[in-house]
């Protein structure tokens, strides 16, 4: 059983494995453990500058802990995500930091396109289902676009109900280790190919890293 990290170093040796292998996308997070200080968590935006990265919108219950985001913090990942030309993913647990992330659109800290991200169903915050689904939507700024991360077994729910409403989907041992009820996934490969195959199914096809570059504008 590992530990959670915000070490510089250890960001970089899994960055770097990844690039020997391909050129996709690569967004870190900001979120951190908890206990962990905003500057611990801004670290490797700030040493590795990389295309994108997760910019949390408000204070999360965490199961029986939680996670600080007031505005000033918020501002000052903003800052600083705009300093290095790193593109945010406005990553929401609750209803409320969807409404908290216009204030750094209006301040200027964000700019278009904006992209956020739904992680619903973590203990202590919203669950997943396609009402509440429906109420973050509503409350995104015009243009924006969404993936939905379902935690544990809202996992395959939430990628059928992200397809459904033109999102984006996010797979992936950090949602979810299972890949039927009872049945550990044998890989993160195993989850993703499920995940590309729903979406073959729908009609849709996975987009490749430059096209994401190129929507996302991304300065690669």
């Amino acid at each position: 059983k590992g530990n959670a990290t915000q070490s510089v170093a250890r960001f970089k040796e899994a960055i770097d494995a990844i690039r020997r292998k391909t050129d996709i996308v690569i967004e870190i997070t900001t979120g951190g453990a908890v206990g962990d200080t905003a500057e611990e968590r801004l670290r490797p935006v700030k040493e590795l500058e990389p295309e994108m990265a997760s910019l949390d919108c408000g204070t999360v219950n965490f199961g029986d802990e939680y996670i600080v985001n007031d505005l000033p913090t918020m501002r000052a990942f903003a800052a600083e995500f705009r300093k290095r030309k790193v593109r945010a993913t406005l990553e929401c647990f609750d209803l409320g930091h969807v409404y908290a992330s216009h204030y750094l659109i209006k301040e200027g800290l964000i700019e278009a396109p904006f992209h956020y991200g739904f992680v619903l169903n973590v203990p202590g915050a919203v669950p997943y289902s396609v009402e509440n689904l429906s109420a973050f939507m509503r409350a995104l700024p015009a243009g924006a676009d969404f993936t939905v991360m379902g935690i544990g077994r809202s996992s395959l729910p939430a990628q059928y109900g992200a397809i459904a409403n033109s999102g984006w989907i996010r797979v992936g041992f950090e949602d979810n280790v299972f890949f039927f009820k009872g049945v550990l996934a044998t890989s993160n490969a195993q989850l993703v190919e499920r995940a590309a195959r729903i979406a073959h199914e729908a009609g849709l096809k996975p987009a490749t890293p430059d096209e994401v570059r190129q929507y996302l504008k991304l300065r690669g």
